[in-house]
């Protein structure tokens, strides 16, 4: 018994449409996780040298942090 394939060519646009909203998720998970970044160095920034002390952070470290 032989397995038939069937195949279908994708609609008109589709494959563009595909593309713009890859891209568009693309562009919007970078800038979410610019956003977080942005929120934690915030929230580093707002503390004490003692607190990031108690956490193994300098004022230095927190600007060279990009991606968490």
């Amino acid at each position: 018994m032989a397995l038939a394939t069937y195949t279908r060519p994708a609609p008109f646009g589709a494959i563009t449409t595909l593309n713009v909203v890859t891209r568009f998720e693309t562009v919007l998970n970078a800038f979410s996780e610019w956003n977080a970044t942005r929120k934690t160095r915030k929230v580093l920034a707002a503390l004490s040298d003692r607190h990031l002390e108690d956490i193994g952070l300098t004022r230095g470290d927190i600007m060279s942090m990009t991606r968490f």
